[in-house]
């Protein structure tokens, strides 16, 4: 499993996507996304709200975009925190980008998109 943040094929320079990736050989079902940012912007504390995103499923070795990112919320911690159930156990996996971690001399290329961003594992 991982999240990975891709520059955003529409033509606006500041926006980016998020897509969670199931690399496991299973499906995994009743996937819960919670997504929230927190930190220090000009040496104020920021939080942005919490969004919950919900798929019915996620299919072995594939992934579904999560939500845009505005890149001016980069320099705050964008946190991931993904539940789902598969072989009838319930699991969760955190996942966090640090601020600042976003930049162009760091890319990579991103599997099944074959895009250029940063991948969380």
């Amino acid at each position: 499993m991982g999240v990975a943040i891709v520059k955003s094929d529409i033509a606006d320079d500041i926006l980016w996507d998020v897509y969670l990736f199931n690399f496991q050989d299973i499906t995994i079902r009743n996937v819960i996304v919670a997504s929230r940012g927190y930190g220090l912007i000009a040496d104020k504390e920021m939080e942005t709200t919490t969004l919950r995103h919900f798929y019915d499923d996620i299919k072995a070795l594939d992934y579904v975009k999560i939500e845009p990112l505005d890149e001016n919320l980069f320099a705050l911690s964008n946190e991931y925190w993904v539940s789902f159930q598969a072989n009838d156990y319930l699991y969760d996996k955190k996942f966090v980008l640090p601020p600042n971690t976003v930049r162009e001399e760091d890319l990579t290329l991103i599997p099944f998109l074959n895009r250029m961003g940063i991948m969380i594992q």
